[in-house]
């Protein structure tokens, strides 16, 4: 029964073995510029002609949403303070407009920044460890049932985390597509939904990074014998984005059902403020 098992978590690793090498290729573009490799498996510049749109579509709806907001406080006197200085209010739709246009430009400093960092971090970890799975499996397998069993686990926690990786750049995707509109939300004085959008944004980011980090340390744990801490590095890799709400997110205390009250919350208020 255990020989027949051991048969079984080899023929399973050693299919693994087919993804894992592609699986550590280009991780960092792959998350901050997931557009580019959409693009590219679709054979047509889908998404960045969907950046387009939205990016008219969001302007439209900031340069709307200052003139009814203009006519309603100035005219009306039915929506905010009519002794506002005017050119308070314009400044408003000033920032609105900068950060919309400039955005991509802004976007790519600070991918490149972060990334950067993220090497920097790599370097320091993977310094003398050259990752060879087959090695890896080699020595799994030689050493009997219970690290195969662990090792099965760690590896299937490396599959699952980087589907959660192609997830996460797949977030930062649609948030870089929605900032336009996140955008209207600035022509408030309260800046709408804008705060919450960046924060969820940079959120993404780091995660990024530290996911990246902890796969690495997973793999130099591994190769150095340690499996059990590896597989414990990978399940945090796993954790992070949850480990993370707690700091950056639910900031001021905010936890549990209040938390997600509030995101819900500014959820409903980013479509109201769009709409409005």
């Amino acid at each position: 029964m255990v020989a027949l098992l051991m048969v079984l978590i080899e023929a399973l690793l050693s299919g693994l073995l087919e993804y894992m090498d592609s699986m550590l290729l280009n991780l960092v573009p792959m998350a901050f510029y997931a557009d580019e490799f959409l693009d590219q498996m679709l054979g047509r510049a889908v998404i960045s002609d969907l950046f387009d749109i939205l990016f008219y579509f969001g302007v439209s709806l900031i340069i709307l949403k200052f003139i009814k907001k203009g006519f309603d406080t100035y005219i009306l006197w039915i929506d905010g303070d009519a002794d506002t200085d005017p050119i308070l209010f314009l400044t408003y739709l000033v920032k609105a407009l900068v950060v919309a246009i400039s955005f991509p430009t802004l976007y790519g400093w600070m991918a490149t920044i972060v990334q950067d960092l993220t090497d920097k971090l790599l370097n320091i970890i993977s310094r003398g460890v050259t990752a060879d799975f087959s090695v890896i499996v080699v020595g799994i397998i030689s050493g009997g049932i219970v690290p195969g069993i662990i090792g099965l686990i760690f590896f299937g926690c490396l599959l699952f985390l980087y589907i959660k990786f192609l997830q996460t750049g797949l977030e930062i995707l649609v948030l870089r597509l929605g900032i336009p509109l996140a955008c209207v939300g600035l022509v408030d004085s309260d800046q709408g939904v804008f705060k919450t959008y960046m924060q969820k944004f940079f959120q993404a980011m780091i995660t990024v990074m530290l996911q990246i980090a902890l796969l690495k340390l997973g793999i130099a744990l591994v190769m150095n014998g340690h499996l059990i801490w590896a597989t414990a590095t990978i399940l945090m890799a796993i954790r992070t984005p949850k480990f993370l709400q707690e700091f950056i997110i639910l900031a001021g205390g905010q936890g549990g059902v209040m938390g997600k009250a509030y995101q819900a919350t500014r959820l409903v208020q980013m479509f109201r403020g769009v709409m409005r």
